[in-house]
């Protein structure tokens, strides 16, 4: 069985609302990012970092600090488009960009609800695509061989759990916002099967004086 350990980025810029203001760490995601290095260097045992092209993806396993592992870099863990893929639902359905938590919860089952049914139009990745892309770079990275930190984002982790535990799409959605900023999660394939081992774990913000650091957005 080869075990891969999965991580979202750092808090981005939360109140952006296009994809290049969104794409870059805030003060406390870079702070989650050092706090996580720490522990994964306390743990040991991973040998490679792989993260996104995303800058908050390369910031992230920058911000790590594991300087004696390689950092390769693989575009099929790039988050979804959720901001082209919003402004598609607005269009389409008149639904508005939400201002506030609240209304994101309720706005991310509509966007993937959309483009899973094929309702975003053609200028978009479909979800069939990106499925198949984010597990086959899982299903590389594994090749491998185990000790591979993986940094990547929310959208990816939530369609790799539903795929390994056979989720709906209303509970995929409901995972999705539930991935926090530096939260850990472990997968494994045995037999060419994926397996969920662990998902959101925040050891590295569970002191007390960090709870305060625990985010999604």
């Amino acid at each position: 069985m080869t075990e891969l350990t999965l991580i979202r980025h750092g808090q981005a810029n939360s109140g952006a609302r296009t994809e290049e203001d969104y794409d870059r760490l805030s003060p406390l995601g870079r702070q989650q990012a050092e706090w996580l290095g720490e522990h994964l260097r306390a743990c040991g045992g991973f040998d490679r970092v792989i993260s996104g092209t995303m800058r908050r993806q390369r910031e992230t396993a920058e911000m790590l600090n594991l300087d004696a592992r390689p950092h390769h870099l693989d575009e099929r863990l790039n988050e979804l488009d959720y901001f082209a893929l919003s402004h598609a639902l607005q269009d389409s359905h008149g639904i508005a960009f939400p201002s506030g938590p609240e209304e994101f919860a309720a706005h991310v089952p509509q966007v993937l609800d959309l483009w899973r049914n094929g309702q975003a139009g053609p200028g978009h990745e479909s979800y069939d695509s990106f499925r198949n892309r984010v597990f086959g770079a899982l299903e590389d990275t594994g090749k491998v061989g185990p000790g591979a930190v993986v940094v990547t984002s929310t959208g990816v982790i939530a369609t790799l759990c539903a795929l390994a535990l056979g989720l709906e799409a209303v509970m995929k959605a409901r995972m999705f916002l539930k991935v926090m900023n530096t939260s850990v999660h472990r997968f494994a394939f045995h037999d060419g099967v994926l397996h969920l081992n662990q998902f959101g774990a925040t050891p590295h913000l569970d002191l007390p004086d960090r709870h305060t650091a625990r985010t999604h957005y």
